[in-house]
């Protein structure tokens, strides 16, 4: 980590931030639970067999307005699904508002319906919060952090360290619509497509992978740093290799175009409503179709195996049968994008 300054790169979910994590923030909170670094922890009290889940996620994203959402919907949606991928029913959220002076109120209520809405759509309550204003220029309109507690049913682990060789991997959908549908609206581009933010709740979708007799072994939703920083995560923790193809991602043409033509590649770029879900081979099936029959998930497919080389990494086959490494991201490819 930069001994300096904090950079926007520290903010990515790419390597800059997990040497942040590892350098500074782990060794002064070390606990078992944070030391996971899952999308939340994971802690054992006495639920009558069950366990609790519990996650934070703050949202300062630009604008704060955007094709199929805003940042109200966003950070509901983003703590459902940090707590789903504990593989638990998200029960409760509680919401700060960092407010910035002359922030028109109409625009307030909006984001507050939004979010009322979302946790609706989400079976969740919001119970608890805070609200701050602050002067002019000491904020961008609107920064909103959620939190969100749930419940685990006993007997289900389906945390990073997971994976096993010969899992296959499942993604829920189409990749990078998020990133993309941000920076265009952020930069006022203007392309002959219909590409909108895929902010949703998977909690229902989840919940119907769990309560299956698939064995779900890993789930994740691949947020900040996209697909392939978030396979990395998995390897990381979980010591094993991952192959996926390239011909098997899930990308819209439009977004693909776009990234072709702004120099970025869509395995970096955000998702809000997708996950990956890594499952043995006998299984794949079945949790393929599980999830293509939830509403958020149409477009699953599988996109590659859990492999027993190169423990750790993770490699693209591309689609004229060549090998490239997929690292974990470096830099910055988009700033607050959530």
């Amino acid at each position: 980590m930069s001994e300096d300054k904090v950079l926007l790169d520290h903010g990515s979910g790419g390597k800059v931030s997990h040497a942040m994590f590892s350098d500074l923030i782990l060794p002064l909170f070390n606990n078992p639970e944070l030391a996971k670094q899952d999308d939340g922890a994971v802690m054992d009290l006495d639920l009558k067999g069950g366990r609790l889940a519990f996650s934070t996620d703050s949202y300062v994203v630009d604008p704060i307005f955007f094709p199929g959402g805003n940042i109200g919907d966003l950070a509901v949606n983003g703590t459902v699904n940090d707590v789903s991928m504990c593989g638990a029913v998200p029960l409760c959220i509680s919401v700060g508002l960092i407010i910035e002076e002359g922030l028109a109120q109409k625009d307030l209520k909006l984001i507050l319906e939004s979010m009322a809405g979302a946790a609706k759509k989400a079976g969740v309550k919001i119970v608890t919060g805070d609200t701050k204003v602050v002067p002019r220029g000491k904020a961008d309109k609107i920064f909103i952090n959620t939190s969100g507690i749930g419940v685990i049913p006993a007997g289900k682990d389906v945390g990073g360290s997971g994976a096993r060789p010969g899992d296959c991997i499942i993604v829920s959908g189409f990749i990078a619509d998020h990133g993309i549908t941000i920076l265009s609206t952020r930069e006022g581009l203007k392309f002959d497509s219909d590409i909108r933010t895929d902010s949703a709740p998977l909690n229902k979708m989840v919940q119907s992978l769990i309560h299956s007799d698939c064995d779900i072994h890993v789930l994740r939703d691949p947020t900040r740093g996209g697909l392939g920083t978030t396979l990395n995560e998995i390897a990381a923790q979980s010591g094993a290799g991952i192959l996926i193809k390239e011909s098997a991602l899930p990308i819209r043409g439009a977004v693909q175009g776009i990234c072709e033509l702004l120099g970025f590649d869509p395995l970096y770029i955000a998702n809000e409503g997708k996950l990956i879900a890594f499952v043995p081979e006998q299984d794949a099936d079945k949790a393929l179709e599980i999830i293509k029959q939830d509403e958020f998930g149409h477009d699953a497919k599988i996109i590659g195996r859990v492999t027993d080389q190169d423990p750790g990494k993770v490699f693209l086959e591309t689609g004229i049968g060549g090998m490239r490494m997929v690292d974990m991201l470096t830099g910055e490819q988009l700033p607050r994008i959530c």
